[in-house]
């Protein structure tokens, strides 16, 4: 077959399938009114009511339709069957799936709805909500724009948002529960989670610590250079040397002659330390005293493991008050 032919045919059978499709679905709500009219028509109450309003409408049904129900459900079932073999034998032929047989697995609401028994004649209702899904992934209706899809989704968000908030708040409290039954959680959380990083740690802060200094002295070059100038002309303008130094001849020159030195010499010695914040030399200077004092700071005791357990489940109650909030009731006033 052509290409030009391929292109041809394909919007006539995108057609049929359309039709077929349609064609279900209607067959599919007749069957389930008439499931449903015919419980009710059991009842004896409601039967009373329908042969005193239309006898002959009542005596008509009875005669034809419910003495002849079970037929007429099975030949609702033919069709229906014949639909599963039909879209059964397009997967295999489309290739749909990994295996020939996985199609009446994956379509198991319609298998079970071909069963003229009981309850699987109510699975016959997913089928509608399955053809309903491929008409919206092909494009030809919005169900998102229907006024019942609307109620469905706000409800089922309500729901939905309950039950999450529900579990979460569950799992909290036994997250609450074990930090109280637990006799060593800070030295469990010591030993097993930060000790074995012991090392990566204290290179990510040394890293840190260089890289938060060069920023600071890189976009605050200027006032930190001004702050520097103006801190030793401060110092020297108090000092008592300096003022005898002044009363001398030629003493304001000396002065501002030293002041300039000074500054410039605080000046270049901010410069190499901050320069040298990079060099080996400073990063092990770092890692040494970090190391030095990591041990100190992870030491523990049962005052301190008290009080990180009562900061974790104060924590833990906080996450809780916010997630009982009921978001969808602002969402929907």
């Amino acid at each position: 077959m052509s290409e030009t032919r391929e292109r041809r045919l394909h919007p006539t059978l995108e057609r049929l399938h359309l039709g077929w499709d349609l064609l279900v679905i209607a067959l599919v709500v007749a069957n389930l009114s008439l499931l449903l009219f015919d419980s009710l028509f059991l009842l004896a109450p409601l039967n009373a009511a329908f042969e005193a309003t239309a006898p002959g409408l009542h005596g008509a049904y009875e005669r034809h339709v419910h003495a002849n129900f079970l037929a007429i459900d099975l030949a609702f079932v033919a069709v229906f069957v014949l639909d599963v073999l039909l879209g059964w034998a397009v997967a295999i032929a489309e290739r749909r799936y990994h295996r020939w047989f996985f199609y009446p697995f994956v379509h198991w609401y319609d298998v079970l709805g071909c069963i003229p028994v009981g309850g699987f004649r109510l699975l016959r209702i997913l089928r509608v909500i399955s053809l309903l899904h491929r008409l919206q992934r092909m494009g030809l209706i919005d169900v998102r724009r229907w006024y019942l899809y609307g109620v469905f989704a706000k409800y089922y968000d309500i729901l939905l948002e309950e039950l999450t908030d529900r579990i979460a708040i569950r799992l909290l409290d036994n997250v609450q529960a074990e930090i109280r039954a637990s006799d060593s959680l800070s030295r469990g959380v010591v030993e097993q989670v930060v000790r074995p990083r012991q090392q990566a740690l204290i290179h990510e802060i040394s890293q840190r610590l260089e890289a938060m200094a060069d920023s600071a002295y890189t976009h605050n070059r200027e006032d930190i250079l001004r702050y520097v100038r103006g801190l030793v002309g401060r110092t020297l303008a108090e000092s008592p040397e300096v003022r005898r130094l002044e009363r001398l001849p030629l003493g304001g020159q000396l002065t501002r002659g030293l002041e300039a030195s000074l500054s410039d010499l605080a000046c270049r010695l901010v410069n190499e330390a901050l320069a040298g914040l990079q060099s080996p030399e400073f990063t092990a200077l770092v890692e040494h005293l970090a190391e030095s004092g990591f041990d100190a700071w992870l030491r523990t005791d049962p005052h301190t493991e008290q009080v990180t357990e009562q900061v974790l489940v104060d924590m833990l109650e906080l996450l809780k008050e916010q997630i009982a909030v009921k978001g969808w009731q602002h969402r929907y006033e």
